[in-house]
């Protein structure tokens, strides 16, 4: 399993926007072949504040995910949307597995 947790921090005038933003870039995201997980956190002291939990069968689904045109369209409608750059920190997931 490949996860990819992104540590994001809107400014807060986008925060709406990006609520909205996000939850398209989901609901895509969780249809494309190889999703396991696509979930979204926001920080219950800091709204301004999420966290993006991804899993994907393998490598290859979680680059194809970068490639689809609804990620791609996310990516560039909340790039100035950002207090500072996203942070993607990458895991191999050990458990729950997948056969």
């Amino acid at each position: 399993m490949d996860v990819t947790v992104v540590y994001i921090q809107v400014k807060p005038e986008r925060v709406r926007d990006f609520l909205d933003a996000i939850r398209e870039n989901h609901l895509a995201s969780v249809r494309e072949p190889g999703n396991l997980r696509f979930d979204i956190l926001q920080a219950v002291d800091d709204p301004t504040r999420f966290i993006t939990y991804m899993a994907y069968r393998d490598e290859a689904a979680a680059s194809a995910h970068r490639d689809t045109d609804h990620y791609l369209a996310f990516r560039d409608l909340v790039a100035d949307w950002m207090v500072e750059p996203r942070r993607n920190v990458r895991y191999v997931g050990l458990h729950p597995t997948f056969d």
